[in-house]
């Protein structure tokens, strides 16, 4: 008990030395602030080097100048660049790679040898950078593949190779179209498909998304790749992921804009708002305020899918929900992304002739 204070009062020191972006020779991080719990990556790696022994004031200061000091030299984007650089050129064991990653702040979970299924119970959500949990995942499983849990760090651009197609033809077509910009790196799949790499904004999360007809996939929040120099059977071979290329000026990459040019809105006829519509969506903002807390998001898509369904526009739905959703504790960027893909969805999907249901409808699918 008196080890975990003294850990909590050491890692809230080094982060008042340090500010809120907290970079380190080894990786990067972004500090938690100063009454935060959490230890940040670069206390755990501290912590788990061989011969830790619990630092003096002096000695603690000491450490967090020289984190501030490597800070000022080293950005995000140059450790990552440099981890990729390393693992390129890494001819050991899997559990080194893993760390690396991990020590750049790059969150690592392992997944069955020469396969891609995730070996822990919630796969890529049980994904972390503390280095004493993945030392114990790869002693119980050496040849473990290296997933890395994308949205935090890393987004990836995943262009598929496939008996029915590839995606090459597509990633043409998004350079000409000047929306994929230089990749932090380019990772060569088994299959012959290509991995790109892009830094991801941490200010602008990015979603999972697929486009299997264009044979290309996003991974953003909620997803993974496997990692270099993770290996699986293909077509009865064991090959491997492979780094490619390194760029060491990337940026990132607007995986939303990629969805749209992949993904044509058909134009949809809607009419004008009636007042029974506008009677129908307020009995659904009542409907939200009512809903049970683990199903308010999926209450938003479903009541969003129904007014857009009446002809509100995007910017209708929000009118409507978006003061019931904050009320009811969803936050801002979880409203705006669930009330596009709902109104994206009723755009995509064929346009019925019922002339227009009419705010009945609504309330009997609402009491449903």
């Amino acid at each position: 008990m008196l080890d975990s204070r003294i850990f909590v009062a050491q890692t809230r020191m080094l982060q008042r030395i340090a500010g809120r972006n907290l970079t380190v020779a080894f990786g990067s991080v972004d500090a938690a602030p100063a009454y935060s719990r959490q230890p940040s990556p670069c206390v755990e790696a501290k912590l788990a080097a061989p011969g830790y022994r619990l630092m003096t004031r002096t000695s603690l200061l000491k450490f967090g100048a020289r984190r501030l000091s490597c800070g000022r030299r080293r950005t995000l984007i140059e450790t990552l660049h440099e981890t990729l650089s390393a693992v390129r050129a890494h001819d050991g064991t899997m559990r080194e790679a893993a760390l690396m990653y991990a020590a750049a702040g790059l969150d690592v979970f392992p997944c069955v040898p020469a396969g891609k299924q995730p070996l822990t119970t919630r796969g890529y959500r049980d994904a972390t950078t503390g280095a004493r949990r993945i030392r114990g995942w790869w002693a119980w499983k050496p040849e473990a593949n290296i997933g890395i849990a994308t949205g935090h760090g890393l987004d990836v651009l995943d262009i598929d190779v496939h008996a029915g197609g590839d995606g090459y033809r597509t990633l043409e077509r998004l350079h000409r179209a000047g929306i994929v910009p230089g990749a932090l790196a380019a990772a060569r799949t088994p299959s012959g498909g290509t991995h790109l790499y892009f830094p991801s904004d941490p200010d602008r999360p990015q979603q999972t998304w697929s486009r299997g007809t264009r044979h290309v996939d996003f991974r953003g929040t909620g997803g993974y790749v496997l990692a270099p120099p993770s290996t699986v059977i293909d077509q009865g071979r064991r090959t491997g992921y492979t780094i490619l290329t390194l760029n060491a000026r990337p940026r990132p990459v607007d995986g939303d804009r990629i969805r749209e040019l992949l993904t044509p809105i058909r134009p949809r006829v809607t009419t004008p708002r009636s007042d029974a519509a506008s009677r129908g969506g307020e009995e659904l903002t009542r409907w939200l305020f009512g809903a049970a807390d683990g199903n308010r998001n999926a209450s938003l898509f479903w009541a969003s899918c129904r007014l857009a369904e009446q002809g509100f526009d995007e910017q209708g739905i929000h009118d409507l929900l978006d003061r019931p959703a904050l009320a009811v504790g969803l936050g801002a960027r979880e409203i705006e992304a669930t009330i596009r893909s709902a109104w994206r969805t009723i755009q995509l999907t064929p346009a019925a002739d019922d002339g227009g249901r009419s705010s009945s409808a609504i309330r009997g699918a609402v009491r449903r």
